[in-house]
Parts: C-alpha cells; sequence; structure tokens
C-alpha cells in the first residue's frame, strides 16, 4: 500500500516536471498523466528518469491498450492502473 507520504509531485526550475513519484519500497516509480491517444516520449520524462533515478515510468492515458513505449517507459491504460499497484 502506498503511504501518503511515498507520494510526491517533482519538478526543476528549467520546467521538468513529473506528475507523480511513488517510492514501493526501494523502487522509484515516476507517472505522468496524458489525455493525448498516442503519448510519446518527453525531454522531462527523460530528465526525471535520469534526475530522481527511476526504475521505471508510466505513462497513463486513457486508452485502451498497455504497452511499452521506450527503455523504462511504459504507456499504462487507466483501465489497467490498478495492477501496477499491486
Amino acid at each position: 500500500m502506498v503511504n501518503s507520504r511515498d507520494a510526491y509531485f517533482w519538478g526543476t526550475q528549467a520546467s521538468a516536471e513529473l506528475d507523480l513519484l511513488v517510492f514501493r519500497g526501494t523502487r522509484r516509480i515516476g507517472f505522468e498523466f496524458k489525455y493525448s491517444d498516442a503519448p510519446s516520449t518527453t525531454r522531462s520524462m527523460h530528465i526525471a528518469i535520469d534526475d530522481l533515478g527511476l526504475d521505471e515510468l508510466k505513462v497513463v492515458y486513457p486508452g485502451r491498450r498497455s504497452y511499452s513505449l521506450a527503455g523504462k517507459i511504459e504507456v499504462v491504460a487507466i483501465t489497467d492502473l490498478e495492477v501496477v499497484f499491486r
């Protein structure tokens, strides 16, 4: 279970940001929430992965299918979001 103290927003002065950073034990998982039907990687995502040492980054969107996007980045259909937190 995620404790409220284990969830954060992250941003830099250079405008890179991450909508949600969750700590699950020793793992660092980032979340971006997009309304787009076809999310793509952004410079901000790569900066967050590098600066925060993320183990994975989930891009949550309103689509119906989850898939790998690039490296540690995975697109997750909002209907599959529950699986991420098990």
